[in-house]
């Protein structure tokens, strides 16, 4: 059994959930400044998240699993190597599909009521590359849905302070996956699949991710400006918008080999960094 836990979680990338999860808890903390929060809707919103963002690793898994044969770079991941059936990988994600709906109406009534259109999102990005270089942008929403979600199981209402934030991890979300896009551009191209590298080139794409990841700075300064923060929110900004930097110097279109410590690593530190933010911002 833990045999096929640690085989699971190896499948849908459990640790990538640090990309997400804090933005969700950053909303949460946004939202609690005004209302307050209890400790259990800070665990609803945990629930919630790793049961929605695990089925969206678990879906994709199955639907990408002719193209993940495929590319030399992916070959071996659980489905195509067979260390995991379809059908097992199938009953987990119907499972974290109905638990995410379940935690979405424990939360609010909104949103249990949303919980099919963050679902079609989630879901429905898997789809995308097949049709559209946007893809990335896609994958930002899916994920831009956190903080707005995290902010709406608190409050119940809309805001432009989550919203912005929101705005803001679309931009930082599609920016990064564009350069992780980057060592599948040719895969891409022969595959007739469609991402930025794979239409614009390598040199472009990284240029379109350098504007994505400067707006993302501008929006979360809207989120300072919205949400009128205390002044240590903008020492957390700054050292967002270094390790950006940091990332982007990291890569070129002739030298991937630092590839994984900029998607991987540094993207992480920065949801971190920006939930510590919030909550160094909110004890003051």
């Amino acid at each position: 059994m833990i045999q096929t836990v640690a085989t699971w979680a190896r499948m849908v990338k459990f640790s990538h959930s640090l990309f997400a999860l804090p933005f969700a808890l950053s909303g949460t903390a946004l939202a609690a400044m005004r209302e307050g929060v209890t400790a259990s809707q800070v665990g609803w919103v945990i629930v919630a998240m790793f049961a929605a963002r695990n089925a969206a690793m678990g879906f994709n898994r199955l639907v990408d699993q002719p193209f993940d044969a495929a590319n030399p770079r992916t070959a071996k991941r659980e489905l195509p190597s067979g260390a995991l059936t379809r059908g097992s990988v199938w009953i987990v994600t119907l499972l974290l599909i109905a638990l995410f709906v379940f935690a979405a109406f424990r939360l609010q009534p909104i949103c249990g009521w949303l919980s099919p259109l963050a679902l079609a999102v989630i879901l429905g990005y898997s789809y995308t590359k097949r049709f559209t270089w946007g893809s990335h942008l896609v994958l930002g929403l899916a994920l831009a849905m956190a903080p707005i979600g995290g902010w709406l199981a608190i409050t119940g209402s809309f805001h432009p302070v989550p919203l912005w934030l929101g705005l803001a991890v679309l931009l930082w979300v599609a920016g990064f996956d564009v350069i992780y896009s980057c060592q599948d551009a040719d895969f891409d191209r022969k595959a007739g699949l469609h991402s930025i590298p794979s239409r614009f080139g390598l040199a472009t794409a990284l240029n379109i991710a350098r504007a994505l990841h400067a707006a993302t700075i501008a929006c979360l300064v809207a989120v300072g400006l919205s949400g009128n923060l205390h002044p240590a929110y903008w020492a957390g900004i700054a050292l967002i918008a270094a390790i950006l930097i940091w990332e982007h110097r990291l890569v070129g279109p002739d030298d991937l080999t630092h590839l994984d410590m900029a998607f991987f690593n540094l993207n992480g530190i920065i949801s971190v960094i920006y939930l510590a933010t919030i909550l160094i911002t909110a004890a003051l």
